[in-house]
Formats: C-alpha cells, sequence, structure tokens
C-alpha cells in the first residue's frame, strides 16, 4: 500500500480520487469511498503538519470517523504507527468504532482492557471507553510506551467528565506517538481542562480551547453533509402545587423566575397531563408525514428517567399503533436494542440519555426533547441525533418545549462554541496554573430547585417554529387546523423551500385570524361557530381537573389517587388520552360523589 501522498498528490482531486486502496468499493458507518472535501482539507493539514496532537472540531454526521481512520490508514502504511488506541464514551461505541474500522481493514478489538490480554496477533489495535482507561492508566501507559501508538479520542470532552479520568488519559496516553482528537461539541458545562487540548486567552479574559481543524453545522448544512433542522416549540397552560402547598398557574413560555421555569417544564412532562400525550401525537403526525418521502424514517424521544419512558413508550403505542422500542443506559443490551432499531424500519425509539451522542442512527428524522437537561453540550449532542443527511431535501424536525434556555439553543444551532476554562482575575500565567486544577460545575439541569411539588395539569399549545434564525407561526392550540399544516410540510426540502414554505404559512395564517370570527360571534351566514374536537376535548378535560382539585380540597386525597379512581370506575384511557363520553362520564361521577357523599376519601 503505498503513502497516501501517492493517492492524493493535489488538493484539487481529493473529491474525485478517494482512498481506493485502503478502502473497500462499499461503504458503511464511519466509512466514505470518496473523502469529503472537508476531510481532505483536514488531511492535508494534518500531513503538511505531522503533529503530535491534532484537534478536529466537526460538526455531529460531518464524518470524524471516517477522517480518523483515514488518518489511522496512512500513518500505519507510512510505519509511524504500528498500534491504534480508540478511547470512547461508551461501550456501544467501541463496538461501532470496531466495526466501521474492520470495513476498512483495520481490525480493532472492542472487548480489550487497560492491561491488555490475549487478544489476537491480527488485530492492530484496540478499543476501550474513558471509564476503563481510568481503571488502570499505569497498565495502559506501558502498553503504549512498547509500540509507536495512535490514540484517538472519541468525543474528548469527556475526557473532563471526572478529574480522575482527566488524569488517568494525561498520564496513560502521554507517551504516545501521535494523539487525534475529535469532538462535534468542544464546549463544556464546567471548567475542568481537556487533555492533549491547547487553550489560549481570547482576549477577553478566558481560555478558550483552539481547534486544528474546525468543520461547523452551517458549513456542513451549505455543503449538503447534514440536514437542516426545523424546531416546533410548544407551550400551554400548566397548573401545580408547592412544596409550600400553593397551587400555581402559569403558561409554559412565558416571563417566569428559574424555579418557576423549573416547575412549569416538570409539569409538562409529567405523563399524567395533557401537554406530554399532545406533543408526541403532534411528532407521531410529523413522522407520517415525513415517512411518505422517506420510508424507514424514524423517531426518538430523549426522556428524562427510566419511569417517565416507560410511560411515553405506553402513549406512544397507544398513539401509532406500534410498540417503540426502550433503551435504558443500565438495562443489558442496551446498544444491540440501538442498533437493531437503526436496521429496522420501526417508527418510534424512547431513551433516557442513552442516544445523546456517537450512536449513528442515520434514519432518525423526528425528535421529542421531553428532559430537563439543558445544558448547551446535552442539547447539541441530543440534537446532533437527527442531522446527518443520507439523501438531498432530507429535514429533521425536533418539538421542543417553550423554555427560554432551550429555544436559544435552537436558534443558536449554527454559532460555533469552543471550550472555555475561566474569567482572568489573576495574570495568565496563575491563569494556566489554574487550568490544570479541578473546577467541577457538574452539567446542570434546567431543575434548578430541589423541593418537592405536584404536577396538577398541563395543557399544550403550539407555539411557532423556529428555522435558520427565524421563527414561523402563531400560538394556535395542539390538535387545530393550524397545527398541522406545519406539520404536515413535505417530508423533502430543501432549506431554501422550508424557508419559503413556513412563510407562506405563517402569512396564511395571519391572513385567517384577522378575517375569522372570535369566539361565540356569528360567521356571514349567522350560524355560532362551533367548536372543534380538540377545543372540547380541552374544556372537558379543564372542567375534570377543576373538580378533582376540588375533591382534593375536600379529602386531602392526591390528585392521582382520585384520576386513578375515576379511570378504575369508569373504564378506558388516561383523561389526557380519553374521548369526550369517557371525560363526561367521569364528570358526571364526580359531581354525584359531592352530591352523595359518595367517592375515595
Amino acid at each position: 500500500m503505498g503513502p497516501v501522498s501517492a493517492l492524493f498528490p493535489e488538493a484539487p482531486d481529493l473529491r474525485s480520487r478517494g482512498l481506493s486502496p485502503a478502502y473497500p468499493d462499499r461503504a458503511a458507518w464511519g466509512t466514505v469511498k470518496n473523502l469529503r472535501a472537508w476531510q481532505a482539507a483536514a488531511l492535508r493539514q494534518y500531513r503538511e503538519e505531522e503533529p503530535r496532537d491534532f484537534l478536529t472540531v466537526a460538526t455531529p454526521g460531518a464524518g470524524k470517523t471516517s477522517f480518523a481512520l483515514t488518518v489511522a490508514t496512512d500513518l500505519l502504511n507510512r510505519r509511524v504507527v504500528d498500534r491504534i488506541l480508540i478511547i470512547t464514551p461508551t461501550e456501544h461505541l467501541k463496538t461501532q468504532w470496531a466495526s466501521a474500522a474492520d470495513r476498512v481493514g483495520l481490525l480493532i478489538d472492542p472487548e480489550g482492557s487497560a492491561k491488555g490480554g490475549a487478544a489476537g496477533k491480527h488485530y492492530v489495535g484496540t478499543a476501550l471507553t474513558y471509564a476503563g482507561a481510568a481503571v488502570n492508566p499505569n497498565a495502559l501507559r506501558i502498553r503504549i510506551e512498547h509500540h509507536n501508538t495512535l490514540v484517538i479520542f472519541d468525543e474528548i470532552h469527556h475526557a473532563g467528565d471526572a478529574l480522575s479520568w482527566g488524569e488517568a488519559v494525561r498520564e496513560a496516553c502521554e507517551p504516545a506517538k501521535r494523539r487525534l482528537s475529535l469532538t462535534g461539541t468542544p464546549f463544556r458545562s464546567d471548567t475542568n481542562p481537556i487533555p492533549f487540548v491547547t487553550y489560549e486567552p481570547d482576549g477577553e479574559g478566558t481560555m478558550r480551547s483552539r481547534p486544528d481543524y474546525n468543520y461547523g453545522y452551517a458549513e456542513a448544512l451549505a455543503d449538503g453533509i447534514v440536514r437542516p433542522v426545523l424546531f416546533m416549540a410548544y407551550s400551554g397552560d400548566m397548573h401545580w402545587r408547592t412544596n409550600a402547598g400553593d397551587e400555581v398557574t402559569a403558561r409554559l413560555g412565558e416571563p417566569m423566575t428559574k424555579d418557576m421555569i423549573s416547575q412549569a417544564l416538570r409539569t409538562a412532562l409529567d405523563p399524567q397531563g395533557a401537554w406530554i400525550p399532545a406533543v408526541l401525537r403532534a411528532a407521531d403526525t410529523r413522522l407520517s408525514e415525513v415517512r411518505q418521502a422517506v420510508p424507514d424514517a424514524g423517531g426518538l424521544v430523549i426522556a428524562n428517567d427510566q419511569t417517565t419512558a416507560r410511560a411515553y413508550a405506553r402513549m406512544l403505542h397507544h398513539i401509532a399503533g406500534e410498540k417503540p422500542t426502550v433503551v435504558l443506559s443500565d438495562e443489558p443490551k442496551s446498544g444491540e436494542r440501538i442498533s437493531a432499531f437503526a436496521d429496522s424500519t420501526d417508527r418510534w425509539m424512547v431513551a433516557v440519555r442513552m442516544v445523546s451522542e456517537g450512536v449513528d442512527v442515520p434514519r432518525l428524522s423526528v425528535g421529542v426533547y421531553a428532559t430537563m437537561t439543558a445544558t448547551p453540550l446535552f442539547f447539541a449532542q441530543a440534537v446532533g441525533r437527527f442531522v446527518r443527511a443520507r439523501g438531498r431535501g432530507e429535514t429533521a424536525t425536533v418539538f421542543v418545549p417553550s423554555v427560554p434556555r432551550l429555544l436559544t439553543y435552537a436558534s443558536e444551532m449554527e454559532v460555533q462554541r469552543d471550550h472555555a476554562l475561566k474569567r482572568r482575575t489573576e495574570d495568565e500565567t496563575d491563569l494556566l496554573a489554574d487550568a490544570q486544577r479541578e473546577q467541577n460545575t457538574a452539567d446542570a439541569d434546567i431543575d434548578g430547585e430541589k423541593h418537592q411539588f405536584q404536577a396538577l395539569a398541563s395543557e399544550a399549545d403550539f407555539e411557532k417554529v423556529l428555522f435558520d434564525g427565524g421563527e414561523f407561526g402563531l400560538t394556535t392550540m395542539s390538535g387545530s387546523a393550524e397545527e398541522q399544516e406545519y406539520l404536515g410540510l413535505p417530508g423533502l426540502l430543501d432549506p431554501t423551500q422550508v424557508k419559503d414554505l413556513l412563510q407562506r404559512r405563517q402569512a396564511d395564517q395571519i391572513a385567517r385570524s384577522e378575517t375569522s370570527p372570535t369566539r361565540g360571534q356569528e360567521d356571514p351566514a349567522g350560524r355560532v361557530r362551533q367548536q372543534a374536537t380538540h377545543q372540547r376535548l380541552r374544556a372537558l378535560r379543564k372542567e375534570l381537573n377543576s373538580l378533582v382539585a376540588a375533591w382534593n380540597h375536600r379529602t386531602d386525597l392526591p390528585h392521582g389517587v382520585i384520576h386513578n379512581k375515576l379511570v378504575q370506575t369508569t373504564g378506558g384511557p388516561p383523561s389526557a388520552a380519553a374521548d369526550e363520553e369517557t371525560l363526561e362520564k367521569r364528570i358526571d361521577l364526580i359531581r354525584q360523589w359531592a352530591i352523595t357523599g359518595g367517592g375515595p376519601r
């Protein structure tokens, strides 16, 4: 196998020439027959500089794995290195990397350990997790010292997850011949330094990470490598009881204190309310529309915890008529479930964090962000699951609560961020010394308060679409015809067509709002306008919730106990998914309790 310089003598040929001797004709995850322009440029820079450390920042879905395997093949071919070590955030990604490497003729053992072991001589390297590397860094260091080793750090920012991890990785990998660091999100929510990353002053008193090569979402979108993302924002009325016993009503998306935003969002995500079922129904409607053009398109719900994940899965089963795949990180064979879903045509997967980054399911097209976690790092990782493009015109749609922080992240999708250490309070020498010490700030959830409270009721309203830095749409009830127009955007559109259609939808909505009669008014023919089904359902749920609240005041029974008794007596699904007849039965029943003094106590 000749050197890469022979394969790529001139940069302009990089798009068309490809790595034919090193790569098979077929391309799979982590491999490409022909290098993309950014990969070719990064490879040329790497060859020119021959650096010991190289940080590549590329947006999720851009092809970081392909680039890394190209570098590894080149270095092995030129005998610069003779061993490869790949360090990943999760066990599942070890296997994914090994499979990708195998397709290009690099045999990587995903079952190895820091100590080494009985891996066959046919392997050219090993894949470990950051946690696995930290178990015995001295043993790993000895292995690295015995060979000319290339270490590939997948999502290198994870090396800063804990001070012990960062120290272990730094200690073990310091003697490596070459170190190639990869990340799609080079920022963290804390100030722990990331090993083998260069920090420089930004002129504003902060030390920031400096990538050697950067390829952002905006560039990848312009090149057609990633999909454009539509963010569907949902607000709504929330009702909850605080730890002090006060009942609070507020609207998600309106200005509130941090604690109230947290409590309103928790109320929205409560499976017993009406907000999350309405958003899941809207997301499933959107997925059906996308699947008309992309038959295998899939959806992912990112849940806050295992209990809500299972509850959401039951709702989706009822809504879509198909059981979703549920992925919980502490359950065995989670990785196998993700792989099986990726290879299937199933509609939905529900996960708790497990699919937040690195996991490759290219057919994911619709997402629901139903978690309290609201750091820029986690949000970017989550949205990154939906942006990998497979063909022209594909779009992604992510449903989000109308929380200011999340909407800011959505509107800044194209902004490049770097990892910042801390503000300058001393001179630069002291600042660089401080960068080597741990300054933990845990990845913060939007849940800033720890008090117990009770979610009482919620309703969902479609608020707007965020796309390409703009906002489109007027607030309308979930289930309305106006909402359906936005959910029904064609599944295959280029960014210009998406923006044009959104502008037209908004113009039509504004025109109708200016000419249509208000509630209770008569239309031109003299008829009183009738409420739509979704409006009647909302009114019945509100009436039922107010009666349940009154019974709670009378008996001190929790709202959930009262609702469960009503469900047991009348039959049917929970109130959030019940039809008009069932809701009316429950309203009549609780009124009968009030008259006769019966009912639960």
